[in-house]
């Protein structure tokens, strides 16, 4: 499981990203400063941080400051109501991995925090399990009982992301920003390639599948109770 500490002051922002990430997947912890964050760092494995910068006793940027002076190397992305570009400097200069400007769109962040996972190799750690299906990112595969499929990386973890997350429907650009990029030279066209190869190769699986939602995008495809 992966862990994603949430450092923010606002109860009620903790409390619905802890909901976002629960649904997502992940697991989530919280902490209401950048100091409660430092406790946690040292008791738990924590593979992301989710940072505020305006917070009382230790503020995100001084967060970010002890981490990049103890050398510790966490994914980070800051989610905060400042915009300047200087804010941003000073968070990039200091090691973060995204920026996001509250309120922040749940889709949105789910995004980032998959493509931050991704660069950081962090999200093959990851197995996911539907119904008699085990979906194991450390392999690439696909399997369920004596049947087992290995797929590109790339089919892999679109297919990993639309079922970890199957009651949001992703437009092709939100595809591609996560999986190719904004400055990707990819064709419009490749995430139509790659959904149809996906359900080629999961065919001998019907409990898992890509629905297209016509003028919208696509989304996982679940055929058994989610546990």
């Amino acid at each position: 499981m992966i862990n994603i500490l949430i450092v923010e002051d606002d109860k009620n922002i903790r409390k619905l990203m802890s909901i976002w990430l629960q649904k997502a997947g992940y697991n989530p912890l919280t902490a209401a400063n950048g100091e409660e964050a430092v406790n946690l760092l040292a008791k738990e494995k924590i593979h992301l941080l989710l940072v505020d910068i305006m917070m009382p006793v230790m503020s995100g940027t001084e967060l970010l400051r002890y981490l990049k002076l103890n050398d510790i190397r966490l994914p980070v992305i800051i989610t905060t109501a400042k915009e300047s570009i200087e804010d941003k400097k000073i968070c990039f200069s200091l090691g973060a991995d995204d920026y996001l400007v509250k309120p922040v769109d749940r889709e949105e962040l789910l995004l980032r925090i998959n493509a931050v996972l991704k660069r950081s190799n962090v999200i093959d750690s990851k197995i996911l399990h539907i119904g008699s299906v085990t979906l194991d990112a450390n392999t690439l595969t696909v399997s369920s009982g004596e049947k087992s499929t290995t797929m590109p990386k790339k089919e892999f973890e679109i297919l990993f992301f639309l079922l970890s997350d199957s009651d949001r429907v992703y437009t092709k650009p939100q595809l591609m920003d996560a999986f190719w990029g904004y400055d990707s030279d990819s064709f419009p066209d490749t995430v139509k390639v790659h959904i149809n190869r996906i359900r080629q190769k999961i065919e001998p699986y019907p409990e898992i599948g890509i629905r297209t939602i016509r003028g919208v995008g696509y989304k996982g495809d679940i055929h058994v109770q989610k546990k």
